[in-house]
């Protein structure tokens, strides 16, 4: 099986953490050249020095905010100059928690620009070198709601459901040219996100944090949360070149937990 990224260079969106942080270790593996990008610079500095890396291998940060496309968009034309972008991890966290009919336009205007338009600006910035190599990854982290709405997170499964229809018609658009589009839906995974679920479904329900993850592993047939990396490894497949011909797709990597098909 052809897994090998020497000489790629990817980008990882959220990279300073939990998913994004795994997903960009596994690429590092495979042999890609890794630029992280997150808002904290501190945060970036320490991904990047715990990548690992064979002789020739350069990784780099980027600071960006997916709430500021403008200074996004600038950023990314600084990197894509210095190194053209063959591999793009859109990944970036979730909206606050809450019911959707309580919701206010705003929480909903926020969401799509940090979700579907930041998006948007990262694909417009890296797909013009993807082209010019005949060869491109473009994967986005996105969540099982795409397939199975979750309770307490109105915001947060319409948002999704954007930008997996987003995904879905640029994969067919860029497909001619060698380049992949996919979603990954994660599940239940051990992060900082998980953790803002939690402290939400404690809040709207008097429930002990205890109570609220033991009912999470129940519902998972694994009986457990993902480790990032399990999620990332996934990621990082379809990023290799033995996934040319997977484009289009949502996968779910949940244990099992979705009921659906």
């Amino acid at each position: 099986m052809d897994l090998d990224l020497t000489g790629r260079q990817a980008l990882v969106c959220g990279a300073s953490e939990g998913i994004g942080r795994a997903t960009a270790h596994e690429l590092a593996l495979l042999g890609a050249n890794v630029t992280v990008l997150a808002r904290r610079q501190n945060a970036l500095d320490a991904v990047v020095a715990a990548l690992p890396r064979e002789s020739g291998q350069v990784h780099r940060s980027v600071v960006g905010d997916m709430g500021d496309r403008e200074a996004l968009r600038t950023a990314l034309a600084a990197l894509v100059a210095e190194a053209p972008v063959h591999v793009l991890v859109n990944n970036t966290g979730g909206p606050p928690g809450g019911t959707v009919f309580d919701a206010e336009a705003d929480a909903f205007i926020d969401a799509f620009g940090k979700h579907v338009l930041a998006n948007q600006v990262l694909v417009q910035a890296v797909v013009p070198g993807m082209r010019a190599a005949g060869w491109g990854r473009i994967v986005n982290v996105v969540s099982t709601s795409v397939y199975e709405p979750i309770a307490g997170l109105g915001v947060s499964n319409t948002t999704r459901g954007a930008v997996a229809s987003w995904a879905k018609t640029l994969s067919r658009e860029l497909a001619p040219d060698g380049i992949t589009v996919n979603n990954v839906l994660p599940g239940y995974t051990e992060t900082g996100r998980i953790d803002q679920i939690v402290r939400d479904r404690v809040a709207a329900t008097g429930q002990t944090e205890a109570d609220i993850r033991d009912a999470m592993r129940a519902n998972v047939p694994v009986g457990r949360l993902a480790r990032p990396e399990e999620t990332g490894g996934v990621i990082a497949f379809l990023c290799s070149p033995a996934a040319a011909y997977v484009t289009g797709v949502s996968l779910a990597v949940d244990g099992g937990r979705m009921a659906s098909i």
